[in-house]
């Protein structure tokens, strides 16, 4: 059996904010906002897999109102949301990412997210794609306000 599962996930950008993306730090005077580190990427990824796995979401599984999640590294939920995969017999096939953000430019941050989030997640790195887009300076995120991330994960039942 085969699965697909879909993300999404949005936070806004606040100056003397760190700024975690994919489980590393980007250097950059704003950074995410929300009840644990912010981090838009893994949140997405951890929604996507749980949709794929017939889990719920995020909000459901980790409270923003439960102070246990509260400034909490979002890779601590991405490695307690792999072990209710694996519970529930799924293998992740591949995962595809699109991070949407007018600055600051990513893309020689991706090799590191994909390994840390491959890391996190105990697959090969070669399953994990990250694309970063700008929106040409339209919305919320053009006036960097904020960041929104899309991901897509394929989740393979074991026999």
């Amino acid at each position: 059996m085969i699965r697909i599962g879909f993300g999404f996930d949005t936070h806004k950008l606040e100056q003397g904010h760190p700024f975690w993306l994919g489980g590393i730090h980007v250097s950059h005077p704003k950074g995410s906002t929300g009840h644990s580190d912010a981090d838009t990427l893994i949140h997405a990824i951890i929604d996507a897999l749980l949709g794929a796995a017939g889990l719920r979401d995020i909000g459901n599984q980790f409270p923003d109102n439960a102070s246990e999640f509260k400034n909490i590294d979002s890779k601590v939920l991405l490695s307690r949301t792999m072990d209710m995969i694996r519970s529930a017999g799924f293998v992740i096939g591949n995962i595809d990412c699109t991070v949407v953000l007018q600055n600051p430019k990513i893309s020689g941050y991706i090799p590191s997210m994909m390994e840390t989030l491959a890391s996190v997640m105990t697959i090969d790195p070669g399953q994990i794609s990250i694309k970063a887009k700008t929106s040409e300076h339209l919305g919320f995120i053009g006036r960097e306000e904020g960041i929104s991330a899309y991901a897509v994960v394929l989740l393979e039942k074991e026999t």
